[in-house]
């Protein structure tokens, strides 16, 4: 990504024209540090261990590996199955390995599991390699049986075996070695070796550039504010912990109504607005809409006491009341991720006091009720929380490349070793995208604020069951009573459509519920024209019956294309009408023009 453009330039006031209390010079900004806290033994020991084990408590992976070996020693019944399993499985697969020798393709015995595609080439249907795959796949298999069904197991620390078996299986793949891996070999012997020492050259390059911060190859073809988050725009308020980015109109006539879009702070505002043909900001203005967006300063140390409710009332709060000072109008509110859960909070917060600022709120993979929050549960526990803390609380803030290891772990064949298959073994660079590029330019997530969250809304669930507190009062999501449009991906990892669809049993409102092709990322970044993109809408009325997530997902029609298009239907429904657009800040009362977007914190790194 491109060099801070503040590198050069004069400081620049961090706030808007009613309250100046911070500078930022070269890009860093510069807040009023907290007073240093006190590192005991623990913390420092534990910080450096993180170092050796992923930022994964040991003691969290030792209880679960006891709680199931234990379990399983004293189930005698569960032993002789696996047992008689093992013994069929390799009988099957000593059949199938003499029948394979003839070098002829034959019905596999196991298939992989959905998403796998790690041996989907002709080369893996003939021998050796069919043996070795099959007898891999049988293997994983029986693992599975060995971390399932155990009785009297915590949940959750059988969720943790099962896991991490598959983690260290994964290690020992055929498809990870060049010996044991078809298409590898058929390229090394046509390239005559060329490929591995464009390999070793690959891997080299990825280590100079870890060892001095630098992004992964290719993204440099991505430089912000000239290729992509190029939507014309200013930034019209500044504080601390945000920047809010008002865009210029394209049309003569807008709709009444703004649109305020809350991303992740996990996660630069600039997926919304990445290349001009997929950005989501482009798309709504050009239909007329007047866009807010949000852009997190990403954190640093000096950030480290900075809470869940500084970015209620830093964040959204301070957003809300530029926005109605500038365009007079209640607002359509949307909220990506955790930034969708910020949004709900917000807006029980607002209609708990009688307050008609949210006309309706729209909500992409977000999550408000985390009890099924899928594999991130994993690292969720007391004990992985209290190392965890211990690890931010040394250095202030959790760091990028500190949350990539989980959220790679999740998908570590797509994110893991296809990059080692291809990169250093094919030889090969994976073609970069816009996309690609974004998720390299990550972000930081203060010490408070993210034990808060993984706290009160991970572990204890408090939001969905009514002991989240915000200025001390509790916050009720049944007090929401505002139209809500929400959606959720079919292979979504980080917040699955499952746990996203419990809207429905939280507010007391009409929910229009989407569920699109993609994950977490490439099904929200859905634009009209992308091909393959389908998906499924319905609204459910507050009076109606309930219908669970997998009857919903069977009796709903699909549709061919953008769920956008439907998405921005329904904001024309719940809109007033259209009229000259607003103008771009008001002086008068605060909010003069600051900068061009797309500002200045998404250059912070």
């Amino acid at each position: 990504m491109e060099a801070n453009p503040l590198s050069k330039k004069k400081p620049v006031i961090i706030s808007n024209n009613r309250n100046v209390t911070e500078v930022a010079q070269n890009g860093q900004i510069k807040p009023i540090v907290p007073s240093p806290k006190n590192y005991t033994l623990d913390h420092i020991l534990h910080a450096e261990l993180a170092k050796l084990t992923g930022n994964l408590s040991p003691a969290s992976l030792d209880m679960a590996r006891h709680d199931w070996l234990m379990h399983l020693v004293f189930s005698p019944d569960k032993i002789l199955s696996l047992h008689k399993s093992l013994v069929e499985k390799i009988g099957k697969l000593g059949r199938y390995g003499m029948q394979a020798t003839a070098d002829k393709v034959i019905e596999p015995l196991i298939l992989p599991s959905p998403g796998d595609r790690r041996f989907q080439s002709n080369g893996w249907q003939h021998w050796p390699y069919n043996f070795l795959y099959q007898g891999f796949l049988l293997y994983e298999d029986w693992w599975k049986e060995a971390t399932s069904n155990v009785r009297g197991v915590s949940p959750h620390h059988l969720d943790v075996v099962s896991f991490t078996a598959r983690q260290l299986l994964d290690v020992f793949s055929p498809s990870n070695y060049l010996l044991t891996n078809p298409d590898a070999l058929a390229t090394t012997l046509s390239e005559g070796g060329a490929n591995l020492w464009q390999g070793c050259l690959n891997w080299a390059d990825d280590q100079r550039r870890n060892a001095t911060g630098q992004p992964l190859a290719g993204t440099e073809a991505f430089k912000v504010g000239e290729n992509i988050a190029v939507t014309k725009g200013k930034v019209v308020f500044r504080n601390r912990l945000i920047e809010l980015i008002q865009y210029e109109p394209t049309t003569s006539e807008v709709y009444a109504e703004p649109l305020l879009i809350v991303p992740a702070w996990i996660m630069k505002y600039y997926i919304l607005d990445l290349s001009p043909h997929n950005s989501m900001v482009k798309y709504l203005v050009d239909k007329g809409h007047t866009v807010f967006m949000i852009s997190w300063k990403n954190p640093d140390a000096a950030d480290r006491d900075v809470g869940m409710e500084d970015y209620v009332h830093m964040g959204v709060e301070e957003a809300l009341k530029a926005i109605k000072a500038i365009t007079g109008q209640p607002v359509h509110a949307a909220g990506y991720c955790i930034g969708g859960t910020l949004l709900s909070i917000m807006a029980a917060v607002l209609a708990r006091k009688g307050d008609i600022s949210f006309k309706t709120m729209t909500l992409f993979a977000t999550q408000t009720d985390f009890q099924e929050a899928g594999e991130l549960l994993l690292f969720v526990d007391d004990s992985q929380l209290a190392f965890l803390e211990d690890v931010m609380s040394q250095q202030g803030y959790l760091d990028k490349t500190q949350m990539a290891g989980a959220f790679q772990m999740l998908s570590s064949n797509d994110l893991v070793w296809s990059h080692l298959i291809n990169d250093y073994m094919q030889g090969k660079r994976r073609d970069m995208n816009d996309l690609m590029a974004w998720d390299a330019d990550a972000t930081r997530m203060p010490y408070r604020m993210h034990s808060e969250y993984l706290s009160h809304l991970f572990l204890k669930n408090d939001l969905a069951e009514g002991r989240y507190e915000v200025n001390g009062e509790p916050v009720a999501l049944e007090d929401i009573d505002i139209p809500i449009f929400s959606v959720g991906t079919v292979r979504d990892h980080v917040a699955p459509w499952k746990s996203v669809y419990k809207i429905h049993l939280l507010t007391d409102s009409e929910v229009t519920f989407v569920l699109t092709s993609g994950g977490h990322n490439a099904g929200i970044v859905s634009e009209p024209g992308h091909k393959g993109r389908n998906y499924q809408i319905a609204t459910a009325k507050h009076t109606a019956r309930y219908i669970p997530p997998g009857q919903w997902q069977h009796q709903t029609p699909m549709q061919e294309g953008s769920w956008w298009e439907s998405w921005q239907k329904w904001l024309v429904g719940h809109s007033k009408g259209k009229h000259k657009p607003p103008a771009m800040g008001n002086k008068s009362e605060g909010y003069a023009p600051l900068a061009d977007a797309p500002g200045t914190y998404v250059f912070v790194k």
